[in-house]
């Protein structure tokens, strides 16, 4: 449905009040005139005028009609017409909008528009060269920017900078590409990155928040240049290594109590990211290939060896005989010692090549189970895991070791069920490979021990034993009779065994084209609800939808979804999210000519099934957005049981807004006002397009808003709410 036009009260009383007038005047002229007649005289006059009494109401009617037209002219020519300047010039006085008014009105009026104009030439023009004078100062920065920002592009590590809150404020190109990889999104907008959002999209925020509370003990301890590493596993089955390094606050910029002195305060953190994934399977074939090449040379001196004792034939004279196989020994004896040497260094290579690392718990555990199930297609169970658990490990050849022992116990056991637990002892951490089943001898249990690593036919020099040695642990098996089941038991180290810092105290509970923004430094998270949050701090999404019709409840169908950010006041017009739907229904013809979708567009595109859960996660931790908002709203509202996504977080209608901004306009539409805010509309009926003008109205909105005396989220919703266009519903 489309809002009705408002009626102004003032408008419809301007219309009547020249026939109460009129009725009023006449009333009393016949009172008075009455009141001199004798009875005779008044008698005479009613039956004069009794037969034509008709006739005299209906030309007081006409007189009231056309006296109330007029007054109703006039009104709309002088009064209403001044209401619609003065909001016109409002939006001239409380933002940056260049243009010059055109209401109509009477002469006096127009002579007022002609002062406001030249009024705002002049401002223009002072604004210009105060802003030529802007960019000539700022121009030494920005090329600083500029040079950072190459830089950044030009690397080929991914590095992403955050402030304290995980907020996103630069990240390269690089970055962009890894994490666009690892996201499972249909569509190409739903990325993980993007200026303003959260790392925790990535990251669990208590791995942060340990890392953050090693680098902050270095700092306080003295180090120059702390940092802290740390591995952990994406759902995707991705291994990420990342380095942290603190961006240190300046003295006196701002810092918040309780951090410290100025020496040992951050304003954020530099994340360094590497894909290890890869690194494994190499380092995995590697070790393969040495030790295959360890293997069969050891064949061939055996064979050589075997050849040499043949040699002693009856045919050669002794002094030759000897001589010869004094020399074929001593070379034999010479390779097989080098051989071994090369053996015994590649061993102890494999058993320091790795270094140890923080690592969540329950991430090795979720990656072992994983590894295994791939590995052996039997099924995994993790059960008395302590999520807080940190551990200090190789996560490479623990891993290697865990699936060397699933895998024995697979094959040669016929184990189908195969369950991990991890839990704190003292100062160790076990980490226990249990199974219920057969049990196994402890002189099984030895040679399992002793035995090289052999993983899905690829074989390593390093053995279980090595690996506890490693990480200065222990290793056994274990039997509970009652339960009937049995155990590998690893002893491993804890991390981090000095001073824990509180991470309430570093990180806060709320959560190319342009990649950084470092303005976002002086921005923090606040305990405060979210409505009472002023309207220039909050991140926004900004969407719209194309249908094949009106009519949600009856059946109608999104085709397109279209969005875009606004984060620390700046639309970021390269963090958008754009996708074509199939309806999975007809498109009717009437609305291809507005929208200019067809079916043959949207054949084969995701349905809104896929589609909205990611463009539930492009929105996570913002307001939302829309021109109309009921109509797009309802549409989501009504696919939350099919789809299982809700978006329930707050959302701002330009539509209402522009209500209570401009409550004496005639029109309300996008267009309309677009062209009162002076926003160039591009791509009218695209989503994307809807979206982003829509955007850039709402930005101009926030200062007139202020205006008013609107501030915040709350105070913006309730004025919304008592808008006469808040009554429409779908």
């Amino acid at each position: 449905m489309r809002p009705r036009p408002k009626i102004d009260r003032r408008e419809v009383l301007a219309a009547l009040l020249p026939a109460l007038l009129v009725a009023l005047a006449a009333a009393i002229a016949a009172a008075i005139l009455a009141s001199t007649w004798s009875d005779a005289e008044r008698a005479a006059a009613w039956v004069l005028l009794a037969p034509r009494l008709a006739l005299l109401v209906m030309a007081g009617l006409v007189a009231a009609i056309v006296f109330g037209q007029l007054a109703r002219q006039a009104w709309r020519h002088w009064a209403a017409a001044a209401g619609q300047l003065a909001e016109q010039a409002q939006v001239l006085v409380a933002s940056d909008v260049q243009r010059e008014l055109a209401v109509p009105g009477g002469a006096e009026l127009q002579a007022v528009q002609v002062v406001i104009n030249q009024l705002v030439r002049q401002r223009g023009e002072i604004r210009a060269d105060i802003g030529e004078r802007v960019r000539q100062a700022a121009r030494e920065i920005e090329l600083e920017r500029s040079r950072l920002a190459t830089l950044m592009a030009e690397l080929t590590q991914s590095v992403v900078v955050c402030n304290l809150d995980g907020r996103i404020l630069l990240y390269n190109s690089r970055a962009r590409l890894q994490f666009r990889a690892l996201g499972d999104s249909v569509a190409a907008g739903a990325e993980l990155v993007g200026i303003g959002r959260s790392i925790y999209a990535v990251f669990d925020r208590q791995l942060v928040a340990h890392a953050l509370e090693r680098v902050q003990q270095r700092l306080r301890r003295g180090a120059a240049n702390p940092s802290a590493q740390f591995v952990t596993s994406t759902r995707g089955g991705q291994l990420l290594r990342a380095q942290m390094a603190p961006v240190r606050a300046l003295a006196g910029d701002g810092e918040p109590e309780g951090h410290g002195d100025n020496a040992a305060a951050i304003s954020g953190f530099v994340l360094m990211l590497d894909n290890i994934t890869r690194d494994f399977a190499d380092e995995s074939r590697r070790d393969k290939m040495l030790h295959q090449l360890t293997e069969t040379s050891r064949a061939s001196l055996g064979n050589l060896q075997a050849a040499v004792e043949l040699l002693d034939d009856a045919d050669l004279d002794a002094a030759t005989r000897q001589r010869l196989q004094g020399v074929v020994r001593d070379e034999v004896v010479a390779m097989s010692r080098r051989i071994q040497d090369v053996a015994e260094h590649t061993t102890q290579t494999l058993k320091t090549r790795w270094p140890l690392e923080d690592m969540l718990g329950a991430d090795l555990i979720t990656a072992a189970a994983r590894r295994i199930e791939q590995l052996y297609g039997c099924r995994t169970a993790s059960t008395e895991v302590d999520a807080q658990l940190w551990l200090k490990v190789d996560s490479y050849s623990l891993l290697q070791a865990l699936a060397y022992l699933a895998g024995r116990l697979v094959d040669e056991y016929g184990i189908k069920l195969l369950q991990l637990r991890l839990q704190a002892q003292g100062q160790r951490a076990q980490l226990d490979l249990l199974w219920t089943g057969q049990a196994m001898s402890t002189e099984t249990v030895m040679s399992w021990e002793t035995d090289t690593l052999s993983v899905a036919g690829e074989t390593s020099a390093l053995t279980v034993r090595d690996v506890i040695e490693r990480h200065g642990g222990a290793f056994w098996f274990e039997r509970e009779r009652v339960r009937h089941e049995s155990f590998f038991r690893f002893l491993l180290p804890l991390a981090s065994e000095g001073e824990q810092l509180d991470a309430g105290a570093l990180l806060h509970s709320d959560s190319r084209p342009e990649y950084y923004d470092f303005d976002l430094f002086a921005t923090r998270e606040v305990d405060a609800a979210l409505a009472d949050r002023p309207l220039a701090e909050l991140a926004y999404t900004v969407f719209d939808t194309e249908t094949t019709g009106l009519q949600p409840s009856q059946g109608d169908e999104i085709i397109q979804v279209g969005a875009t950010r606004i984060v620390a006041g700046k639309l970021r017009r390269q963090e958008c999210f754009e996708q074509l739907v199939d309806p999975r229904r007809d498109i009717p013809a009437a609305g291809i000519a507005i929208h200019g979708i067809t079916p043959e567009m949207v054949a084969g595109r995701p349905g809104i099934d896929q589609v909205l859960p990611a463009l539930h996660a492009f929105a996570q931790d913002t307001v939302l957005v829309a021109h109309n908002a009921a109509f797009d709203m309802r549409f989501l509202q009504l696919k939350e049981a099919a789809t299982g996504v809700r978006f329930e977080q707050p959302v701002l209608d330009t539509l209402l807004l522009s209500a209570v901004i401009h409550p004496q306009q005639d029109s309300h539409r996008l267009e309309a006002i677009a062209e009162r805010l002076d926003v160039t509309i591009l791509g009218r009926h695209t989503a994307l397009g809807d979206a982003m003008v829509t955007a850039e109205v709402f930005l101009k909105m926030i200062p007139l808003l202020a205006e008013l005396g609107i501030h915040t989220l709350g105070q913006a919703r309730e004025a919304a709410q008592k808008t006469y266009l808040a009554r429409v519903s779908y």
